[in-house]
């Protein structure tokens, strides 16, 4: 990654961090609706993935999907408006936390049951190879998918057919309370069941930017060259709890302040400092993506709720409610 490149990512990560705050605030004053799944911790894979692939690739993301949401061009009005139930949110209020999706940049949605959407991921990539456009699927999930029937069935049918599809395990150490490490036969969930299938599985520091980048453009190469699948493990580490109504009491303090040292945005800092970028130049960053959440804040806020004249539109791909067989 350049340095410019990781100066912008720097700032992307910047503004999901920002985001999640904003959203963490919101819900402790009764202004998000439902509850909240924050990512903060995990940006660098969704930004560092974001920044291998192409505009026109096709992301899933499970319901700890805002920073994937946000790094594939979702604005935090947008998603924060969503959270907040308003008819300028992303999904026009039908979405909610769990649910962003914004169809136009590839972000086919965020899915709350856990692994459903990979089976999607590789439908997708299967009808972009009956199309011929090279186009990419990727599906992100957690390390408590992998002990899921569907993460197996994707990953046997990817192989099978050979498909341009990428599955990128978060692997943030829990399944919801439970480690990982106590409920799995083998100690990386996903990457050490791939070769199972007969898929490379490979293990990223998820906390690293550029590491996450140059390991999701590298397969993502051998994918659309026509070789097929592969499994990334990304490890990396969640600051909040599973929920907000988890107040992750089960994580020993010493592992929590060790991840906090391992910050993704602290190491992006560090690198920028060692390629010779300005702190000038890097607090300007911090300060654009303060600015436009604390703008998208005041925006969300002001903004109308949903029509419920439109609680039935959206049901069919033409946009209707209309019932038909």
């Amino acid at each position: 990654m350049e340095t410019a490149g990781l100066l912008a990512a720097y700032e992307r990560m910047a503004v999901i961090r920002r985001t999640e705050k904003a959203a963490h605030d919101l819900f402790l004053q009764g202004l998000v609706k439902g509850t909240t799944h924050l990512a903060a911790g995990q940006e660098a894979v969704a930004v560092g993935a974001s920044a291998a692939l192409r505009p026109d690739d096709y992301v899933f993301a499970t319901y700890r999907g805002h920073h994937h949401a946000l790094a594939r061009g979702a604005t935090p009005e947008e998603c924060l408006a969503e959270l907040m139930s308003r008819a300028t949110g992303l999904c026009r209020a039908k979405g909610g936390s769990m649910h962003l999706t914004k169809a136009a940049t590839g972000m086919l949605g965020s899915y709350a049951i856990v692994g459903s959407h990979l089976p999607m991921a590789v439908g997708a990539a299967w009808s972009a190879r009956l199309r011929g456009t090279e186009q990419l699927a990727v599906a992100f999930f957690g390390d408590g998918a992998t002990n899921i029937g569907a993460f197996h069935e994707s990953l046997n049918l990817a192989a099978v057919w050979q498909l341009p599809v990428l599955f990128v395990c978060e692997n943030n150490l829990y399944m919801e309370y439970t480690p990982i490490v106590d409920v799995t036969s083998v100690p990386r969930p996903a990457a050490d069941r791939a070769p199972a299938h007969g898929i490379p599985g490979e293990v990223v520091d998820g906390n690293d930017v550029e590491a996450v980048e140059e390991a999701v453009g590298r397969l993502a190469r051998r994918a659309r060259a026509g070789d097929g699948p592969a499994v990334l493990e990304a490890e990396t580490y969640r600051h909040f709890g599973h929920s907000r109504a988890d107040p992750a009491a089960y994580r020993p303090a010493e592992e929590v302040e060790r991840w906090l040292k391992h910050d993704p945005l602290d190491l992006a800092r560090g690198r920028l400092a060692e390629l010779g970028v300005d702190e000038e130049r890097v607090t300007a960053a911090d300060e654009r993506a303060r600015d436009l959440v604390e703008r998208a804040v005041e925006a969300a806020r002001a903004a109308p709720g949903p029509d419920p004249g439109e609680a039935l539109t959206d049901v069919w791909a033409d946009g209707g409610a209309a019932w038909r067989t």
